[in-house]
């Protein structure tokens, strides 16, 4: 079921369509626009508002606010909610409501406990969210960190929109990154063993994989050299890196991120491959020169055509790609989304252009691009970790602000937007850090419920009487506010944006706070008091539900 404010926006929606309707001959429009309403940004001018009649002037020839009194006029409102239409400036339409609608809202979300602010924009369609798939040579960075936040978030937020999500982890267990990886650790188990042995230029050299090698080496001795290159090289792979995945999949889990499914890319080698290449060739979006395949990637807006198959005969790292998302397509699934690091943006026009050769639809496929994290501390910049001497781990993020504060940072700006992390600020109890802003009203509305407890005081039955006396700014503030959680949802949802979340949340525990400011609420007289009691209760809810959507724990007490 549509939640109150779903239901007024629909009917303020199709009110304008039959009006448009009616006067369709009489404007001359041959089609009509679509209606868009907005949340005005100043109070005065209601809750929502339109500019359809300045859209309509010109085709329509006549002034805008000529327009826009006539769609008053032809104006039905089956809601019963819109208690006026005011025509402000040069033709907007501001739709004010009536009272009641936010004393309907805060029965609802009462009434769907933490169910509530979920939405039905997704009912019926699914989607594979793949994100992360870090390479397992090595422990997951901030970045992954960011996109694992951003994924986990998004995943959550398209389930409550009503989507059907699958969410991915692409594993790359093959290719040329192992063979990197194999001949590292083949270097590292001989200096393990005392051998003097160098390490490739572009070999993994993380100290993770020298420890990894000194262990094997005190559990098994020399007894692997015996073994011909190939086979120690394997035999290495086999110990290391089921030990690298499990490392990944602890660090993901202690960040709140879980996959239904690992996708290895090792299963696309050789079939799956060899028939995307197939196809191609059967196209003609393939070529051959200097031996090699190139994929016609130009036709479909690329910079250059790419290579897929090497004058060696091995497959690109593009190959598999390129048969991994042909499985993608062919598994039915409505919409596709992937989350990638900076470093992939110009990997989006070539992959979409591989889609389409192969005669799939590239505007199913959504790529997200997640920008880089600048970490601080002190107020310098931190670029090394203090373990390894590397790229700072996820893990080390986790152990040092936690994982409620390094998932609210990660999400509090656009994923396209570089971030500034300041580690400092991220731990600091204080208004200054969002996220103890936001977790601290969840809290303090626990304490003041707990001491309605403890003093014997009963918290009503939800219903428009007791919620009817509050009618001061901030408790009207305070409810709209918490009406648009579904609204919120379902945008987040349709622009994969997670980080509208994060900022709802913000906006509502500054909301009660000022609320909890200037209204008091236990030891005030006892209606008010019954019905400021039901609006924190409320607010409680919808802040939980916010945090959960987000990853991040509701505590009670701070």
């Amino acid at each position: 079921m549509k939640s109150v404010i779903e239901r007024v926006r629909g009917a303020i929606e199709m009110g304008l369509v039959q009006a448009l309707g009616e006067l369709g001959s009489d404007l001359n429009l041959e089609s009509m626009p679509q209606v868009i309403l907005e949340q005005p940004k100043e109070e005065a001018h209601g809750q929502w508002a339109s500019n359809l009649a300045l859209m309509l002037a010109k085709p329509a020839k006549r002034p805008p606010r000529e327009v826009a009194q006539l769609i008053v006029d032809h104006f039905q409102d089956p809601s019963g909610l819109v208690r006026e239409i005011e025509i402000a400036g040069p033709g907007f339409l501001n739709f004010h409501l009536d009272p009641a609608w936010r004393q309907l809202a805060v029965v609802e979300i009462l009434t769907a406990g933490s169910d509530y602010g979920s939405c039905q924009v997704g009912v019926g369609k699914s989607i594979l969210l793949e994100f992360v798939s870090a390479n397992p040579t090595g422990p997951l960075h901030i970045g992954h960190g960011r996109g694992a936040a951003v994924g986990s978030a998004l995943a959550s937020i398209l389930e409550a929109a009503g989507y059907q999500v699958t969410c991915e982890f692409y594993l790359n267990d093959a290719g040329n990154q192992i063979n990197k990886f194999a001949q590292s650790l083949e270097v590292r188990y001989r200096q393990a063993l005392g051998e003097e042995s160098k390490l490739p230029e572009d070999g993994y050299h993380g100290k993770d994989l020298v420890e990894l090698m000194e262990e094997l080496a005190q559990r098994r001795g020399e007894s692997l050299l015996s073994l011909p290159q190939a086979e120690l090289q394997q035999a290495l792979v086999d110990y290391a890196l089921p030990i690298k995945v499990k490392a990944i999949e602890k660090d993901l889990a202690a960040f709140g991120v879980h996959f239904q499914n690992w996708f290895r890319e090792s299963t696309l080698h050789p079939g799956a491959i060899d028939s995307a290449v197939a196809k191609l060739k059967a196209t003609g979006q393939l070529y051959e020169e200097e031996q090699a395949l190139w994929l016609r990637s130009t036709d479909f807006g690329d910079d250059k055509d790419r290579v897929v198959i090497r004058d060696s005969g091995v497959p690109t790292y593009l190959a598999a790609d390129i048969a991994y998302h042909d499985d993608k397509y062919r598994r039915g699934y409505d919409k596709l989304i992937n989350i990638w690091g900076a470093d992939h943006h110009g990997y989006i026009v070539r992959i979409k252009a591989a889609a389409e050769a192969l005669g799939h639809d590239p505007e199913k496929l959504a790529i997200i691009i997640v920008q880089m994290v600048n970490l601080y501390r002190g107020g310098l910049a931190v670029t090394m970790s203090k373990r390894t001497g590397e790229l700072v781990t996820l893990s080390e993020i986790v152990e040092e602000v936690g994982p409620d504060a390094a998932r609210f940072f990660f999400l509090m700006r656009s994923s396209e937007s570089q971030l500034d992390f300041d580690l400092d600020l991220a731990k600091e109890q204080s208004d200054r850090n969002p996220v103890f802003y936001v977790q601290y009203a969840h809290a303090r509305i626990c304490s003041i419920l707990r001491q309605a407890k403890e003093q014997g005081i009963e918290i009503p039955k939800a219903d428009g009487e007791h919620l009817s006396i509050l009618n001061s700014h901030e408790e009207e503030q305070l409810m709209e506010k918490l009406a648009q959680l579904p609204l919120c949802v379902g945008e987040a949802a349709q622009k994969m944006e997670p980080h509208r979340l994060a900022h709802y949340a913000q906006e509502l525990a500054a909301q009660f706070h000022l609320f909890y400011t200037r209204c008091r609420v236990l030891g005030s007289e006892e209606e008010l008091q019954a019905g400021r009691l039901l609006l924190i209760s409320a607010t409680r809810l919808v802040l939980a539900r916010t945090l959960t959507l987000l990853g991040i724990s509701a505590p009670e007490r701070m």
